[in-house]
């Protein structure tokens, strides 16, 4: 890959890979660092890198990141008691803020699951490239995505947020 189209790529894929991040990391400071990282692992392998799997090579590099930054931090995202208690405030309120809500129920998915549906729902990837993104398979990759689609059913049509 030459310097420009490593320039094209970032104009290309910088915001999509920071959307990613960002939604499942849940902190833009520690996103633009798992960014970084990965764009940077782009430019110092990008003679061995063809400019047409850059895309994914990125994606699979930021996605890696990701997860040894989760690892490393031993975050494990869980919704206690008193988090599904204000949940259930919020979804009784007249007003329910829908997005808030989303984002709870994709925090209590367990990380890959939250990972596959975020890449199909939200950037639109293939079950293919999801799977070289991730290292699955495509039924791995589908059966993640079913399991997270319905667990996000179940959470958001449950009795506590039914209006």
């Amino acid at each position: 890959m030459t310097v420009s189209q490593y320039n094209q790529c970032v104009d290309l894929h910088a915001d999509a890979v920071y959307r990613f991040i960002v939604k499942n990391l849940r902190d833009e400071d520690a996103a633009q660092d798992v960014v970084q990282d990965a764009f940077e692992k782009v430019w110092l392998k990008a003679e061995e890198i063809q400019f047409e799997k850059a895309k994914s090579y990125l994606f699979t590099t930021a996605y890696r990141f990701m997860l040894e930054r989760i690892r490393k931090q031993s975050r494990i995202i869980k919704l206690d008691e008193q988090s599904a208690h204000r949940l259930s405030d919020t979804c009784n309120a007249p007003e329910v803020d829908l997005k808030r809500i989303l984002d709870e129920a994709l925090a209590r998915l367990p990380e890959i699951q939250r990972s596959v549906v975020m890449l199909r729902d939200y950037e639109g990837y293939s079950y293919e490239e999801i799977g070289s993104i991730t290292g699955l398979n495509a039924s791995q990759v589908k059966v993640y995505i079913f399991r997270a689609r319905v667990s996000l059913k179940n959470y958001l049509v449950s009795k506590e947020c039914v209006a």
